[in-house]
């Protein structure tokens, strides 16, 4: 099980968590736009420190990106493999091609 793996296992279960135990249960229970908002602040930040070439900062902010990208799919009810799946589907795909065949 790789680590992204691990991390759509622990989100998923955290579905129906208490949210004063859980802060993934508080995401959710603040619902779907509140996700989507935490995941764009996140990815905010990780621009921020890729503008600064700031390593250890964006690896740090990478990973914020990562966990609430999850939790966001996640409030959609799209799973981290359904993404997987696109992204096999893609591959060998230029992205003109790609973009064309989306019309």
């Amino acid at each position: 099980m790789t680590a992204l793996s691990r991390l759509a296992a622990t989100v998923e279960a955290r579905k129906g968590a208490d949210p004063d135990s859980s802060w993934t249960a508080k995401l959710f229970a603040k619902g779907p736009e509140k996700c989507a908002e935490k995941f764009g602040e996140e990815a905010v930040e990780a621009i921020i420190a890729a503008v600064k070439n700031d390593r250890e900062n964006l690896v740090y902010e990478a990973a914020d990106v990562l966990y609430h990208l999850v939790v966001m799919l996640a409030a959609r009810d799209v799973t981290v493999d359904e993404v997987l799946a696109e992204l096999d589907r893609r591959a060998g795909m230029s992205g003109i091609a790609e973009k064309a065949a989306r019309g």
